[in-house]
């Protein structure tokens, strides 16, 4: 059975998915814990940015464990699976169909396989240890991945970088994801966790509504025409001009002191 362990720690909040002796695989019923811990976040107004992780030092998430998939497979009907995979929130509980217009930070602290991958993709930084392993697998077995992997790989490393990690399935290391920019930075080990908690903190003592107005954008506007995507970046800058938070920062400034936003 996988933990899902949420954790608040100020405005930031740690969802750690803690099963390390089966590589925090996620069952059916784990996936759902992790869609609802994603969904208190996202309702949570004192709730600014989120951590997620995998518990120990050997993997973040080595995706799903396929021994219960393929049991529930096996008893459920088929239209049942196709109503869950398509029209639910996906591998990790924000892989599809779950807008989250928060700041959400993975911390990678080992392999990080399938839909394991496909999890710390949906999140908008990844940091990660140098054991760090990461991996779209399913060609080596028939398949092909279906929770974003083939959608916002292209998006975040190119697509080049994408067809060799999706085609081959080969695992990529830390040193060349930083290098292909699939990873914001590598810290070691023993301190991966922290420094990533500290930069979420960072992260949290910005503007909230800046964040989601600037985030919104940036994910709508992806395959938009371009005077299309300019408009909606405009008209997202006049609606946080009318926020209480536009006037707290534009006074700190003038004041010398450090902003204190209230997201409104």
């Amino acid at each position: 059975m996988t933990d899902i362990r949420y954790e608040a720690h100020g405005r930031v909040r740690l969802i750690t998915i803690d099963r390390p002796a089966k590589m925090n695989s996620l069952d059916f019923e784990a996936n759902d814990r992790l869609v609802a811990a994603w969904r208190e976040f996202d309702a949570d107004d004192d709730a600014h940015v989120a951590v997620v992780t995998g518990a120990g030092a050997q993997a973040f998430c080595a995706g799903a464990d396929l021994k219960t998939y393929t049991m529930d497979f096996a008893r459920r009907p088929a239209p049942e699976f196709r109503r869950r995979f398509t029209n639910g929130p996906g591998f990790g509980g924000i892989t599809r169909n779950m807008d989250v217009f928060k700041p959400i930070v993975a911390a990678v602290n080992g392999f990080a396989i399938s839909g394991g991958f496909e999890l710390a993709l949906a999140c908008d930084l990844r940091f990660c240890s140098p054991n760090a392993e990461f991996a779209l697998q399913d060609a080596k077995w028939g398949f092909h991945a279906c929770d974003g992997g083939l959608i916002r790989l292209p998006q975040i490393v190119g697509l080049g970088h994408a067809m060799e990690i999706v085609l081959s399935g080969d695992r990529v290391d830390a040193e060349h994801a930083l290098r292909i920019g699939l990873v914001n930075r590598i810290w070691p080990q023993a301190e991966l966790l922290e420094r990533t908690m500290d930069y979420a903190q960072k992260l949290a003592s910005r503007s909230p509504l800046s964040h989601r107005f600037a985030k919104e954008v940036m994910k709508r506007a992806v395959g938009m025409p371009q005077d299309e995507a300019l408009r909606l970046e405009s008209s997202s800058f006049h609606d946080v001009g009318l926020t209480e938070d536009l006037a707290e920062g534009t006074t700190a400034f003038r004041e010398r002191r450090d902003a204190v936003f209230k997201g409104r």
